[in-house]
């Protein structure tokens, strides 16, 4: 039986940010449907989205398909490269593709982007009205990531594009990596540690897409950042002492720039100041806005979600 609240498609939705954003939006009443390589229950492929369209009572698609870039596994070649950009702009452009072709649109598409979208800057403060774009392979990989969701405007399709941050969880992400070695002591700032680092709790992003998903006055880009700004010192302080474990080894900008490419490492050794201001005058409550709270959060040995 439908749901009355509709039919949610997320492409990508058996990722890090995907899994916790379907499990809220089943919680809420919606029928989640996840676009993927692989068929399965509540799953459709690429090649079926293609070929048959979007699910029937479809009220939202969200994307959030991409290769995950600092994949220490793999070299940045001009292979690898390609898979990056495809597996994000090709995504979304095929559901915008799919919206398009579909007798009844949904009534919004929401997708995701990177805060790499603006330049590396220590003086410079960010909101979603800045420029960016242009200035490295990443800045254009989020403007053509952006601009492969548009829409014409004649289908009345609220358009949402959330610019994100490093994302915080347990189950994903930088924290995964980097738990074990702070708990073993052996963490530490990366480089200097004064460069900014844009960041969110996994909680609040997921919190960002539900609530530009259910209220009909939200749309265009909101930057998904919590809205203390920090270094990321600042973090790795934070992180330490929630863990009680010192943080005093740092990881050099030369070995980053080695093992990932300087292209690629810049968004380890350098960052944006980045403030949410759309986000919060959309009237978005953060659950996490301040990096001690969020750090108290993910450093627990035994970690059970809060819902």
């Amino acid at each position: 039986m439908a749901s009355r609240l509709g039919t949610v498609l997320v492409g990508g939705g058996s990722g890090f940010i995907g899994s916790a954003l379907s499990k809220v939006l089943r919680t809420a009443g919606y029928d989640v449907i996840t676009v993927s390589r692989k068929p399965g229950v509540w799953r459709i492929t690429w090649e079926d989205l293609a070929n048959d369209g979007l699910p029937d009572n479809c009220v939202a698609v969200v994307s959030l398909a991409g290769q995950n870039i600092l994949d220490p596994r793999r070299r940045w070649t001009a292979g690898f490269k390609q898979n990056v950009w495809a597996s994000r702009v090709n995504t979304t452009k095929s559901l915008a593709d799919a919206i398009q072709n579909i007798k009844t649109p949904p009534e919004v598409f929401a997708t995701i982007s990177g805060v790499g979208y603006y330049k590396p800057s220590q003086e410079t403060e960010y909101t979603e009205d800045s420029p960016g774009g242009d200035h490295d392979f990443l800045a254009e990989l989020c403007r053509k990531w952006e601009s492969a969701g548009d829409l014409p405007l004649e289908l009345q399709v609220r358009r949402i594009i959330v610019r994100s941050g490093v994302v915080l969880g347990r189950h994903g992400g930088m924290i995964q990596q980097m738990f074990w070695p702070f708990f073993l002591g052996l963490g530490g700032p990366i480089s200097s540690g004064t460069q900014y680092m844009p960041w969110i709790h996994l909680d609040d992003i997921v919190g960002i897409f539900f609530h530009a998903i259910t209220n009909n006055h939200v749309s265009g880009i909101l930057n998904g950042v919590a809205p203390q700004v920090i270094t990321n010192g600042d973090f790795t302080k934070a992180f330490s002492r929630a863990m009680w474990r010192p943080a005093i080894i740092p990881v050099p900008k030369f070995a980053l720039n080695f093992a990932f490419d300087t292209e690629r490492a810049v968004i380890m050794t350098e960052g944006q100041k980045v403030i949410p201001k759309r986000t919060l005058e959309t009237g978005y409550k953060y659950k996490y806005p301040d990096i001690q709270s969020a750090c108290k959060n993910l450093a627990r040995l035994i970690y059970v979600d809060e819902k």
